[in-house]
């Protein structure tokens, strides 16, 4: 799946933008501030509903302006499926956002999940390694939930009763009571939703880490057997449905006292390490920046064996901290038959040049971004 072409309305700092892309690797080139991550962020909103790098909605909405709008038009082109589809995201100040599919409005944000089906890498993305455990949380349900719909309903069911659970603790705890059979009920909605949650991320662990593994070295094929990359799945739930149910059980009078549930699947962790350390205390920053990458591919790589059509691939300002030979091999690779439509930004226009100069053969456009506008060279 690719995006031919985008339309944007007083999206960020954009006030009106119409431009066509390539079907393999788009550069887009420019000086920090002028649009460049915008544009991606853009392509994100049409797949998840959301902005990446921002959650307020009405901050995406150019200056005084009373709307912003994302039109994108898709073409399907897989083996056996050839179609075009269009996606639109639009906001009203004041008004709910609207999603559509094929001019048809999505009755709710998550029926949209999976069918724009997209990768984004950014220096954010760092957080992943150096935030907390929610992080690496969210990033695991993410990529199932694009590839599993009846995940993303547990989770949500699941989240829902956690949250109604912590509302019911914090009754107690300000009331000074506690009543077991209504915290049980909620304890009955945990066990049901949060089972099929652990059980969906051993599964997913087990068939990502090959795919992790395998992207590590072909970004830094140099590396040592001491360097070999690792991810640990930490979870309280070893084993039965009837082990969360006793754990919530024991759980219930500290819950109180505390105001919130301290066991299920809200506190699992990912643990990545490379060698025998831990990657988030004593990684360099390279080996942060191509342990990320590696994660990110991995990520594109699950996406696309467990769907009919290649995600999207988006690559922001990525090149800072590795070095031209791993950059060069980055781009060549991301431009590969094994990929899809990708879209790189950088501060450099002469060394995406360069790089292309090198693999003639390469689909690609160039665009420079200034101040919202692009121009293709």
């Amino acid at each position: 799946m690719y995006i031919s072409r985008l339309l944007l309305s007083n999206f960020k700092n954009y006030t009106d933008l119409d431009v066509t892309f390539s079907n393999n690797v788009n550069c887009l080139v420019g000086n920090n501030g002028v649009g460049k991550t915008n544009l991606l962020d853009a392509l994100y909103y049409l797949s998840f509903c959301k902005s990446y790098f921002n959650p307020i909605d009405s901050q995406n909405i150019r200056g005084d302006a009373d709307f912003f709008a994302i039109h994108g038009h898709y073409y399907v082109d897989e083996p056996g499926e050839k179609e075009e589809v269009t996606v639109s995201c639009t906001l009203q100040r004041g008004q709910p956002k609207r999603v559509k599919f094929n001019k048809k409005a999505c009755a709710t944000m998550a029926e949209h999940i999976g069918r724009i089906p997209l990768v984004i890498v950014t220096p954010s993305d760092q957080n992943l390694i150096l935030g907390g455990s929610e992080v690496r949380r969210k990033f695991i349900d993410g990529i199932i939930s694009q590839t599993d719909r009846g995940y993303l309903q547990n989770l949500v069911a699941y989240q829902k009763a956690v949250d109604q659970r912590n509302r019911l603790l914090k009754q107690f705890y300000e009331n000074q009571y506690f009543e077991t059979d209504a915290i049980s009920i909620w304890d009955e909605q945990l066990v049901r939703y949060g089972c099929p949650l652990v059980a969906a991320r051993r599964q997913f662990m087990s068939d990502f880490m090959p795919l992790f593994e395998e992207y590590y070295l072909l970004i830094h094929p140099d590396a040592k057997e001491a360097e070999k990359p690792g991810i640990e799945y930490i979870t309280q739930l070893e084993s039965s449905s009837e082990d969360f149910a006793h754990q919530l059980i024991e759980a219930q009078r500290r819950d109180a006292h505390q105001q919130y549930t301290t066991v299920g699947p809200h506190k699992d962790e990912l643990e990545f390490r490379i060698g025998e350390f831990a990657v988030k205390r004593f990684g360099s920053q390279g080996q942060q920046k191509t342990f990320l990458l590696a994660l990110k591919l991995a990520q594109f790589e699950y996406i696309r064996t467990h769907q009919t059509t290649k995600p999207i691939l988006l690559l922001d300002d990525i090149f800072d901290k590795l070095d031209m030979q791993r950059v060069r091999q980055l781009v060549l690779l991301v431009g590969s038959d094994r990929f899809g439509q990708v879209f790189i930004t950088d501060t450099q226009p002469g060394r995406v040049e360069a790089i292309f100069e090198q693999a003639p053969d390469m689909p690609h456009k160039i665009f420079t971004v200034e101040n919202g506008k692009l121009k293709a060279l």
